[in-house]
């Protein structure tokens, strides 16, 4: 029995061996280099999902690379660009609040609204963000609520309110006919009793597109595997330091040059048995648009499991060669990833962020809504990162040894979810709200 035991141990150490060298062969530092530099490049201009002019040229450039690899359109589509024009485009026309007789300033409020005109008055309900709360967190609930009002929030929170206010303000969009949401107006302001608020805007129809290229399955063809990360950013900012463009190198260019990286190494290695789809998601940083809209086009029930790479462009809290999964304990898709990199130095760690939601904040909650074990990778520590959401999320704050390492760690800890030798657990969807 233990000369059995050695003989399976010294086999899986082979593997490895072998395995770990074609990950260093086939997934190159300098081609992770030259990936996220081109997504991340100020001539993309944030890769605002809004601005089709930039999205446009980051969805090209992810285009060509799938071609390069020699994937294939997702079912019988024409190109790698899925479009899409089932949202429409929302903006701000006019905006105007009194406060006790006075106009308040436009940076101090956020509107929130799915319809052309707004109009609330000294009976609207109101509510309050009182200071010392975590504001995003404390702002979230408002965006679903049914019921129009106004929320005053406590004058204190005026850098954070700005900040939000720079991305939140600008052009957004709703998926046609189905809103119904309240129309919300945050004002920076102590809470008053005589106010009012009045806008217009305009809708208009609005396209979108991912980026999805397929590697077929050797023989289970029917099975996928989904590796995702989401291409778009915030595009153009207030300016800090004469810089307005938010790069977001590593939000989520790192992510999205994770999927290019790991399509070209499961196209040259060849022993995938399931179907691979490789999709670089859009609108993720407005609502999840991409990821919603590409769950309808597959049937997730044939998903196997799905690999969604989000901000592993720095070291994690414990270090390199270290990252966490969002979900861990919904399926047991993070401990076949960790059992598959035994004898390596990298670790898989339980989300140790759990207060920030981080497993509904990016595209695999869509697909873990529908059963599919879907999570997130990342290496952020978003806690204390203070480059997120900003201008200075750029290429020379990132660690390509950190990125290139996590992207050979998921290569490995695939493996045999990738072969079909193993399936995570599904996720239980009514526990997924």
């Amino acid at each position: 029995m233990k000369i059995v035991k050695l003989t399976t141990l010294l086999l899986l150490i082979l593997t490895l061996k072998v395995a770990g060298q074609k990950v260093n062969k086939f997934i190159k530092q300098e081609e992770v280099t030259r990936i996220i530099q081109s997504l991340s490049a100020d001539e993309m201009m944030g890769r605002d999902a809004m601005d089709e002019k930039s999205i446009n040229k980051a969805a090209a450039f992810i285009e060509e690379e799938f071609r390069d690899i020699g994937l294939k359109p997702l079912s019988e589509a024409a190109s790698f660009l899925q479009e899409f024009s089932i949202y429409n485009k929302i903006e701000t026309t006019s905006l105007k609040v009194m406060i006790d007789g006075k106009a308040i300033a436009s940076e101090n409020i956020i509107l929130f609204s799915d319809v052309p005109a707004v109009k609330l008055e000294i009976n609207s309900p109101t509510a309050l963000i009182e200071k010392g709360k975590e504001l995003r967190a404390s702002l979230r609930p408002f965006f679903n609520d049914s019921i129009s009002k106004v929320v005053f929030v406590a004058p204190e929170y005026e850098k954070e309110f700005r900040e939000i206010r720079s991305y939140i303000s600008k052009a957004r969009l709703t998926e046609n006919g189905k809103s119904k949401n309240g129309s919300i107006v945050f004002v920076l302001s102590k809470p008053a009793a005589d106010f009012s608020a009045e806008a217009t805007q305009s809708i208009t129809p609005f396209k979108l597109t991912n980026v999805v290229g397929v590697l077929e399955g050797k023989t289970l063809k029917d099975e996928m595997v989904v590796f995702s990360g989401h291409y778009d950013h915030l595009g153009i900012q207030s300016p800090t330091e004469g810089d307005s463009i938010a790069n977001g190198a590593d939000d989520d260019a790192s992510g999205t040059t994770a999927v290019i990286e790991l399509a070209r190494y499961f196209k040259k290695i060849k022993n995938n048995k399931r179907t691979l789809i490789f999709v670089a998601f859009t609108a993720e940083e407005i609502g999840g648009f991409g990821s919603k809209y590409f769950s309808t086009q597959i049937d997730a029930d044939k998903v196997m499991a799905m690999f969604n790479i989000e901000m592993i462009g720095k070291a994690s809290k414990w270090g390199q060669n270290n990252a966490f999964i969002t979900g861990f304990e919904r399926s047991d898709f993070g401990e076949i990833l960790q059992k598959n990199l035994i004898g390596t130095p990298f670790q898989f760690h339980p989300d140790p962020y759990p207060d920030l939601n981080l497993f509904y904040r990016s595209d695999n909650a869509t697909l873990a809504r529908l059963g599919v074990p879907a999570h997130s990778i990342s290496t952020d520590q978003i806690d204390s990162d203070k480059l997120y959401h900003t201008v200075n999320d750029e290429v020379a704050s990132l660690d390509m040894a950190n990125i290139t390492s996590t992207i050979r760690a998921i290569a490995l800890s695939s493996k045999t979810i990738v072969s079909g030798k193993e399936t995570p657990k599904r996720i239980d969807k009514s526990t997924v709200k």
